[in-house]
């Protein structure tokens, strides 16, 4: 094996390595909190410890995982502060994908939008064939937004970590129901080249997540304690059945 083979396999390994132990901190079998020991994890996937290293820096990187100085790596507390800045960058981002898509969006598009919100009530109707992803009709928009720098950041970070949050915060349920009739509201702006409404109605739909999740975090007992976080004021606007979406 020449050196270039070498680097791709330690890439690959690395890879696998990083989804292996960020599946364990999804799923609860590595806790908020808890210890990642390199040499811990190195025997338990059968592997040295420099792809360990390299995963536990990954997941440092998008913020599960930190790392006081001399001390070993821990997955993060829940941070009422991290998250409060992760949904300022959903508002800004999403916003002005939900407006880019309403320019740019075409029918298979709005089909397949569609479909996504099809998916998302049959998933909350129980039915065991659909995966339990809240974040589908979420990433198919920025998709169709064509914004590869926007698609990056929410889809490639963001999402992934919001997941977490809401997993282990266990965000309430009713929240489902409404989420899903507004974004009948925010597809049907969109099916309307209406840019401004599309960009409103999504800034609205994230506040209202926000504050769901925000108060499913004060009632964790993994919060880690941060100053207050602001609570923005957000415009009501009228649900709409989903057969008038």
């Amino acid at each position: 094996m020449d050196g270039q083979e070498e680097d791709d396999s330690a890439r690959s390994l690395g890879e696998a390595l990083f989804r292996d132990i960020l599946a364990l901190i999804h799923s609860g079998g590595i806790a908020p909190g808890a210890t990642l020991g390199e040499a811990t994890l190195a025997r338990q996937f059968g592997v040295s410890r420099g792809p360990v290293r390299e995963a536990i820096r990954r997941l440092q990187g998008i913020g599960l995982v930190t790392r006081e100085p001399f001390a070993r790596a821990r997955v993060a507390l829940l941070d009422r502060a991290a998250v409060d800045d992760l949904f300022d960058m959903r508002v800004a981002l999403e916003g002005r994908a939900c407006a880019l898509a309403a320019t740019r969006v075409d029918e298979s598009a709005i089909t397949s939008l569609l479909a996504a919100l099809e998916q998302a009530r049959r998933r909350d109707l129980g039915d065991p064939d659909i995966p339990p992803d809240d974040f589908d009709f979420h990433l198919q928009l920025i998709e169709h937004a064509r914004s590869p720098r926007i698609s990056a950041v929410l889809g490639g970070d963001l999402y992934p970590l919001l997941r977490l949050y809401r997993r282990w915060s266990g965000a309430r349920p009713e929240r489902k129901s409404v989420a899903y009739q507004e974004h009948w509201q925010i597809l049907r702006a969109i099916r309307s080249r209406d840019a401004d409404l599309a960009r409103s109605l999504m800034e609205q739909h994230i506040e209202k997540a926000r504050a769901n999740l925000m108060t499913a975090l004060d009632a964790s007992p993994t919060i880690r304690p941060a100053p207050a976080a602001h609570s923005p004021a957000v415009p009501t606007a009228p649900i709409l059945p989903a057969d008038q979406a």
